[in-house]
């Protein structure tokens, strides 16, 4: 019996030499994929990690807006308190309170410092980005560990700051710091203000009265003057106690 052969048209047979030839010669992996597979094996480049560390610094920027509005809000009240304090004649009261905003004062401008640092960071890894197209690699930076150093003493971005630290000094940007420089210290200025800021304070907020203000009668105080009182100190108490909480971090 005769055998059939069934002939293949031209087109379908230069489409099936075509795939066996794509099968034979190997694909190279997509661009993407080359980056998968190098991150996986030697970790982000130095282009990434500088780029992962700029996020966190601007994070912990907007945290320190966000601390500096709060702080803000809560000082405005016990100005405002303290005014009422003081029109009363309780000068003993307004000058506690007085004190506080004393407080809140010089740790907005502790905060406002920080931001600065964190900026000033930021601007400096900008500038290893543009030399490593140079140099081809990382370079050690005095800069940013003075300013690294001063930030890890900062409550409110410690931690952030040790991590983006170690891994700096992993990355061979700064040195490994030493204990006594990550220890917080205790500012004495934010515990123990002069007594002449305080007066300050208080001669702005009474517009220079606080003398008048302050003679006290000799007269006994009446049942309604010791209700006011008691909700005075209430007032008081809760915004010393809302202060605390954010000079505390």
């Amino acid at each position: 019996m005769r055998q059939l052969r069934y002939r293949l048209p031209r087109q379908s047979k230069q489409a099936f030499q075509f795939h066996r030839l794509s099968q034979a010669v190997p694909v190279p992996p997509l661009p993407h994929t080359m980056q998968s597979i190098n991150r996986f094996l030697y970790g982000p480049t130095p282009e990434e990690k500088v780029r992962a560390w700029q996020a966190k610094l601007r994070a912990e920027s907007r945290q320190l807006d966000r601390e500096m509005r709060q702080l803000d809000m809560a000082t405005n009240k016990a100005r405002t308190t303290v005014k009422q304090l003081a029109s009363k004649g309780d000068i003993k009261s307004a000058r506690i309170l007085a004190r506080e905003v004393v407080r809140s004062n010089k740790q907005k401008e502790r905060l406002s410092v920080s931001k600065a640092r964190l900026g000033s960071i930021g601007n400096q890894l900008t500038q290893q980005m543009a030399m490593m197209k140079v140099t081809g690699a990382l370079q050690k930076s005095t800069e940013i560990m003075k300013l690294s150093s001063a930030l890890v003493k900062l409550p409110q971005i410690s931690q952030a700051m040790r991590e983006v630290s170690m891994e700096m000094t992993k990355a061979g940007i700064m040195e490994e710091m030493l204990d006594d420089a990550l220890e917080l210290d205790d500012d004495e200025e934010l515990e123990e203000e002069a007594d002449a800021e305080v007066d300050k304070v208080l001669f702005e907020l009474t517009d220079g009265k606080l003398g008048v203000v302050g003679s006290v009668g000799t007269e006994l105080p009446s049942l309604q003057d010791k209700l006011e009182e008691e909700e005075t100190e209430r007032t008081m108490e809760q915004y010393r106690q809302q202060l605390n909480g954010l000079l505390s971090g």
